[in-house]
């Protein structure tokens, strides 16, 4: 039995009035999620437990069975997964960060992508920024775009921070770190400091002399976020007895599946943006199901366009997705004369109107060789309401799909 489930970051969606009530899910010719859902079964599930900040990693963690509050102790723990994915090695008492490059403008956060800038910028800026804080007890190593990990030895998790992509428009030092305990005030302290030295550091720097020049937003500051520790974590083989790889372009995402214990896989074109490479996904998938048993695929695209407000780009992500990655990894099972089981959800609305994370239950569909199906024949937020498998929590989800391949 070979597993595939299809992560789509961010597609689950409100209804949206220029679409005439419709999400943009709805809205979306989606023939091969669909066609899991007809041949399937449908339901909800609540990747986000009440009192968790509505994070990407948080969600994905739920999804794969695992518990954050468990694992990270009531944090994020974005920080740590991704410093996994980049192969830095965290020390017991290390505390790692996601570390953003944002464009800050009248005192407000303007972006939280700095416009999405380029790897090769961003890479430069970080290189830059880690020589400028060397004689800071900390570290800087350079992840993809605006996406970055800060490691501070011996700092203190327990932080309350704020995800610059849940507060675009805010007067940033409003949203300055704040300790949560009383050991956590030099670390905040600290962290606070990193970012007004960064823009005092970044403002004049060449790279972004060069994008303004451009008209392009500047990566004028560091914002870090998503604090944690390393944690113990079981693997999806000691789990569930299936061997795993995964595909994606987040970082995250990467170092959730070594800590799972499974294989990140590498894609050439495979960006986290708009213009990734679907078919280079889906090919490795089919390729990956040669060794293992079960491919985790994540796609972050329509989760970027959700945070950019942007309608019809995210209609478009969903539409790419599906018929660009989806159908084909379906067809190539189907070719190969595989027996799967398949599941397609988001880890959390990323909505329009918001441009935020939300926290509401996202839409399932699992198809499984012996599983029956529901009447359910449309894979949306509203469709699947009427579905067989109702509202699971958290690893209710994981431990469905699985079960479902061993009828």
């Amino acid at each position: 039995m070979k597993y595939v489930i299809f992560l789509g970051d961010g597609i689950a969606d409100y209804a949206v009035p220029e679409l005439g009530g419709k999400t943009p899910l709805m809205a979306a010719h989606t023939p091969a999620m669909d066609r899991i859902a007809l041949e399937g079964r449908t339901g909800l599930v609540e990747t986000i437990a009440p009192g968790m900040m509505t994070g990407s990693a948080i969600a994905n963690l739920a999804v794969l069975g695992y518990d954050a509050r468990e694992l990270f102790q009531g944090t994020e723990g974005r920080g740590v997964l991704e410093a996994a994915s980049l192969g830095v090695e965290l020390d017991d008492d290390d505390l790692a960060l996601r570390v953003n490059l944002i464009c800050i403008e009248d005192d407000r956060i303007r972006s939280h992508s700095a416009g999405h800038i380029s790897n090769e910028e961003a890479h430069r800026l970080i290189h830059d920024l880690d020589a400028h804080f060397a004689d800071w007890p900390l570290r800087l190593y350079p992840g993809l775009s605006y996406r970055h990990l800060l490691v501070v030895p011996g700092g203190e998790f327990r932080l309350e921070c704020f995800p610059p992509h849940d507060h675009v428009g805010v007067l940033y030092r409003e949203l300055a770190i704040r300790p949560m305990t009383p050991g956590g005030e030099e670390t905040a302290a600290l962290l606070n400091r990193l970012v007004e030295e960064s823009k005092k550091f970044l403002a004049g720097h060449p790279v972004n002399q060069k994008r303004q020049a451009e008209g392009k937003q500047p990566a004028n500051a560091l914002w870090p976020w998503a604090p944690g520790k390393k944690p113990i974590m079981p693997t999806i083989e000691e789990r569930f007895g299936v061997r795993g790889a995964a595909i994606t372009a987040v970082d995250l995402i990467k170092g959730l599946a070594i800590y799972a214990g499974m294989t990140p896989v590498a894609v050439e074109g495979a960006t986290g943006l708009y213009d990734t490479n679907y078919e280079g996904k889906a090919q490795a998938a089919l390729e990956a199901l040669e060794e293992v048993d079960f491919v985790y695929i994540h796609v972050e695209a329509a989760d970027e366009a959700g945070h950019e407000r942007d309608l019809q780009l995210k209609i478009r992500c969903i539409e790419d997705l599906d018929r660009r990655l989806i159908g084909p990894v379906l067809e190539g099972l189907e070719r190969r004369g595989w027996e799967s089981t398949v599941a397609v959800l988001p880890d959390h609305p990323t909505p329009i109107a918001t441009g935020n994370h939300t926290r509401e239950p996202v839409p399932v569909a699992i198809r499984a060789p012996r599983l029956e199906p529901d009447a359910v024949a449309r894979f949306d937020e509203e469709s699947v309401k009427a579905g067989a498998l109702g509202l699971m929590k958290g690893a209710q989800f994981i431990e469905t799909f699985f079960g479902a391949g061993k009828l």
